[in-house]
């Protein structure tokens, strides 16, 4: 008896759904960048300095 209930109350939950399938509401596209100035500032930190790593340890170590 209780799956019944629960199977009606969900049906009924979302019964006014129905008649709007396929009508779903557009989004305009957000003009901004997703990602925040301190991530990018983290992220060109990050790959900068690795960067600058590499260089000062093919240096120090005598090149190719």
């Amino acid at each position: 008896m209780p799956a019944k209930l629960n199977a009606r109350l969900r049906n009924k939950k979302f019964e006014r759904n129905i008649n709007k399938r396929g009508n779903v509401p557009v989004r305009e596209k957000q003009d901004g960048s997703r990602l925040g100035p301190v991530v990018i500032g983290v992220l060109l930190f990050v790959v900068v300095g690795s960067a600058l790593f590499q260089v000062i340890k093919m240096a120090t170590s005598g090149g190719l």
